[in-house]
């Protein structure tokens, strides 16, 4: 093995709840864990301006906080946390290679992927411009709906998870407007008559958002146009809701990890192992159903204990740490 190329016993990829946590475990049960923070440090959590769901935070904290803290948690633990992100890996023998920003090498035992996933959004300029700044532009009706109350909203999508959120939103706001591009839904049957079927939820088709209006600070209103028509008109809004879909972070897993067909990468039920021995997932990276911070928390946890696990069983002079179980 060349000098040059670092060995390390635990490398985790990604550093928003799921990395984080499997970090602060990993670190306790002496794995001296080496984390590389990737492309955005923290997270899609450090876009969030309020977390009020997360446990533990009875006033609530923003999301960049939230992650400076379990930075320091994984730090005071001995974490390795450092910049930069892998670029590439291999995973096709029995050492597990990584490449970070193309040049470093390291050679891994065990490697925790929480690379996330990235919303999806429209690429408009105003819609950028408002969700930079938090001030009305979501991807997650779960996380920021509550902060919509009694108010009219205005959600994008026409699948089963737009219906979902649009559904959800409408047990809190006054009115829920839900943009559908084509002339139907793509979301199941039931979904869409879940919809359809509540009063408050006004559903337009063929319709296409032209710009997100605001005063310079927060969302106003949405103008929208009719793609048959081209006619537009404008909706008084405080929230615009984009519910496209999501993709994963995992374009550099392809051809060593089992993925499904979105990009989410396959686990074994129950548990954070993949098809390859000694990598392990954890986060939105393999979840696609709840997509929260705490359960990528408890997700990272797992993952952290699995590997554990793995070395133990590998290495009969590695023992399992009983801190994690106190």
């Amino acid at each position: 093995m060349s000098d040059t190329i670092e060995k390390v016993k635990c490398l985790i990829i990604g550093s928003g709840p799921a990395g984080y946590t499997a970090a602060i475990y990993a670190a306790r049960a002496n794995m001296k864990p080496v984390l590389y923070q990737g492309t955005q440090p923290g997270g899609q959590l450090t876009t969030t301006n309020e977390v009020e769901n997360f446990p533990g935070y009875p006033d609530g904290i923003t999301g960049p906080e939230m992650m400076m803290e379990l930075q320091k948690q994984a730090e005071r633990f001995e974490t390795d946390v450092r910049n930069g992100w892998i670029t590439k890996v291999d995973f096709s023998g029995d050492i597990h290679k990584v490449w970070v920003n193309d040049v470093k090498e390291i050679h891994c035992d065990t490697v925790i992927i929480s690379t996330g996933a990235s919303a999806k959004y429209l690429g408009l300029d105003s819609e950028q411009k408002y969700l930079k700044l938090g001030g009305g532009v979501s991807a997650c009706a779960v996380c920021d709906g509550f902060f919509y109350r009694n108010q009219e909203v205005v959600i994008v999508g026409a699948g089963d998870s737009a219906c979902e959120e649009a559904h959800y939103l409408s047990k809190l706001c006054k009115k829920v407007t839900m943009l559908v591009r084509r002339d139907e839904f793509r979301a199941s049957k039931i979904m869409a008559a879940r919809v359809k079927n509540t009063e408050n939820i006004e559903i337009l088709f063929n319709t296409e958002t032209d710009e997100v209006l605001g005063d310079g600070q927060v969302v106003t209103g949405v103008r929208v146009f009719n793609n048959k028509t081209s006619e537009k008109h404008e909706i008084p809004a405080t929230g615009f809701f984009v519910a496209i879909g999501h993709k994963p972070n995992t374009d550099i897993f392809k051809g060593f990890l089992e993925l499904d067909e979105t990009g989410y990468i396959i686990n074994v039920l129950g548990s954070s192992k993949t098809n390859i021995e000694g990598v392990f997932v954890s986060g939105d990276a393999a979840d696609h159903v709840y997509r929260q911070a705490v359960t990528a928390a408890g997700t990272g946890c797992m993952a952290a204990l699995d590997a554990e696990r793995y070395l133990a069983a590998k290495d009969s002079t590695f023992e399992v740490s009983t801190s994690n179980y106190n």
